[in-house]
C-alpha cells in the first residue's frame, strides 16, 4: 500500500452521470489485483476532508489506473469536474481482491448497476491469464433502466457472452440479473460464481450458490473512513454472529459463505 500524489490522464463522461478516470500511477497501484480498490482525495481542498474508496477498474499498461464513479454526491460531483492534468490524493491498492483457481473451468460473472466497476477488470484478468477458467466465462448484467448499463461492448469486445436484465424492461428482459444466473446455473453448473453489485442481489446470488453447492465470491460496498481497518466504520456481519468482519480488511471480496445477510 502507498500514499501518493496521482496525475489525471483522463475523465471521460461514458453515460448521463458516469465517468472514466484515468490515473498515472506507480508500479505498485499497476500492480493491483482485481476486487482491490483505493482511497482519492481531492488535495487543497477542505471539503471533503476524507478520502473516498473507489473499486480498480481496470490497468493501463505502463501508466497507472483507471476508476469507474457515478456522480452521487458532493466528492464524485467534485471530481466529475476534475480536469486532465491535475493531481489527486490516492491511497492504495487496498484491501482482498478476487482469487480464482487455475483450474476453473467456467465462471459466472454478475454486476448489479455501477458494481460493474471491478467486474471488467477482473474479466480481462482472466482471460489475459489464459487457464482453463478463461473458458465458460459468461457475464451478466443488471441495472435500474437501459440508461444505466455500463460495459456491455467492453465485455462483448473480449468475446464474452452477455445477459441483460433491466427493472423497467429498457433494454433485455424486465427481471432482476438473479433470474437468469438461477437459470444459466441450473442449465450447466460453473465452478465460480463471482459478484458485486447492491446488497439484495448479492443475498440472493448467496442463497443461489448455497442452493446449488456454487463456490461464490462477492464484492461488497461500504462506507468508509480510513479504508484500513482504524475507524472500525465498514463492519459487516459474520457468519458466526459473535464477529463482526470489516470491508477494508477482511474485504471487500468475500466468500459469500462469510456473510450474514
Amino acid at each position: 500500500m502507498i500514499t501518493e500524489k496521482v496525475r489525471i490522464i483522463w475523465n471521460r463522461r461514458v453515460g448521463a452521470s458516469y465517468y472514466k478516470l484515468g490515473l498515472k500511477c506507480g508500479k505498485e497501484l499497476i500492480a493491483a489485483k482485481p476486487g482491490q480498490f483505493v482511497m482519492l482525495r481531492l488535495p487543497g481542498r477542505a471539503s471533503p476532508l476524507l478520502r473516498r474508496p473507489f473499486s480498480i477498474h481496470g490497468i493501463i499498461e505502463g501508466e497507472g489506473i483507471e476508476i469507474l464513479y457515478r456522480v452521487v454526491g458532493e466528492c464524485t460531483g467534485m471530481l466529475a469536474e476534475a480536469l486532465e492534468g491535475e493531481w489527486l490524493d490516492i491511497m492504495g491498492p487496498l484491501g482482498k481482491g478476487f482469487s480464482l483457481s487455475e483450474n476453473s473451468g467456467g465462471i459466472y460473472i454478475v454486476a448489479g448497476g455501477i458494481g460493474v466497476a471491478p467486474m471488467l477488470f477482473l474479466s480481462k484478468y482472466i482471460l489475459e491469464k489464459k487457464t482453463t477458467c478463461s473458458t465458460g466465462v459468461r457475464v451478466f448484467l443488471g441495472a435500474g433502466s437501459k440508461e444505466d448499463l455500463l460495459c456491455r461492448d467492453d465485455f462483448l469486445n473480449l468475446g464474452i457472452e452477455v445477459t441483460i436484465t433491466t427493472d423497467d424492461g429498457s433494454e433485455g428482459e424486465a427481471c432482476f440479473i438473479t433470474n437468469p444466473v438461477e437459470a444459466a446455473v441450473k442449465e450447466k453448473r460453473p465452478e465460480a460464481i463471482c459478484a458485486c453489485g447492491p446488497p439484495g442481489m448479492l443475498k440472493c446470488l448467496a442463497g443461489i450458490a448455497e442452493t446449488y453447492n456454487v463456490p461464490c465470491q462477492i464484492s461488497m460496498e461500504s462506507v468508509m473512513a480510513c479504508g484500513i481497518g482504524a475507524c472500525l466504520g465498514c463492519a459487516v456481519g459474520g457468519k458466526d454472529e459473535s464477529r463482526y468482519l470489516h470491508v477494508c480488511m477482511d474485504g471487500p471480496v468475500f466468500d459469500s459463505r462469510e456473510i450474514r445477510f
